[in-house]
């Protein structure tokens, strides 16, 4: 009985949820854009201005996500992952996936179970991860990078994957200050049925290894913390 309560509870958030969205948001589609050397330029000014170096030089990453229910420790340089959400914990290889284990209550799980908990592991990483690091991942291999040209008269900086990750084919435009530096994206992605979400990327730290990485995002009246962000070598 309980568990079937929390299930209507958490249906009847989420039709509210989107509710709230689609009246807060008007669908805008994907704007008109052009490819070519001046989109992969201003590309390089925003990892510039971010400093790519940095961050490319970071061993590990820490953070979560969803209030703290889900939480990462990345070894960038190994490739692995350790995620731990409830009391599941998977040892996550990104390089050689069929290696990754995962422990239930600390005990081993083996066979189906096992796949589908790591299935699940490797999902929400490459979601709560793309909320951590999407500013450097601008020429991912899949990526098309184009110029869009805003209301201000300004350049916004749409990149686009065609490949990769969990939902390829979704696009992000990037809206950037002056010097190049990001302060919100709009997303056109599968899982919103609205086109246009705006979500900030103005809650930066300038972590232990020099990596800029955001605390926060805003959408709207929600708030996206991601916990206590760790970058260091």
């Amino acid at each position: 009985m309980k568990k079937a309560i929390k299930l209507i509870g958490i249906i009847l958030g989420s039709l509210l949820l989107g509710s709230l969205i689609l009246l807060w948001i008007k669908h805008e589609p994907l704007p008109k854009a052009h490819t070519g050397a001046d989109a992969d330029a201003l590309a390089k000014k925003m990892l510039s201005a971010l400093n790519y170096e940095a961050y490319q030089n970071t061993r590990f990453l820490e953070w979560s996500y969803r209030g703290g229910r889900n939480q990462y420790i990345w070894d960038k340089r190994a490739g692995t992952v350790n995620v731990e959400w409830k009391d599941y914990k998977v040892e996550l290889d990104l390089v050689h996936l069929n290696q990754s284990r995962a422990l239930k209550s600390g005990e081993p799980l083996t066979g189906e179970k096992e796949e589908k908990i790591i299935q699940k592991a490797v999902t929400s990483f490459n979601n709560d991860s793309f909320w951590l690091v999407a500013p450097y991942k601008l020429f991912d291999k899949g990526t098309i990078r184009s110029i869009v040209k805003l209301d201000n008269g300004s350049k916004g900086l749409l990149v686009t994957y065609t490949s990769g990750g969990s939902t390829p084919g979704d696009s992000y435009l990037w809206l950037l200050d002056e010097n190049g530096f990001p302060n919100a994206y709009k997303m056109w992605v599968d899982i919103i049925p609205v086109g246009g979400l705006k979500a900030s990327w103005d809650d930066w730290i300038v972590t232990e290894s020099g990596a800029f990485l955001p605390k926060s995002h805003k959408l709207g009246p929600m708030v996206l913390s991601m916990g206590n962000v760790k970058a260091y070598n």
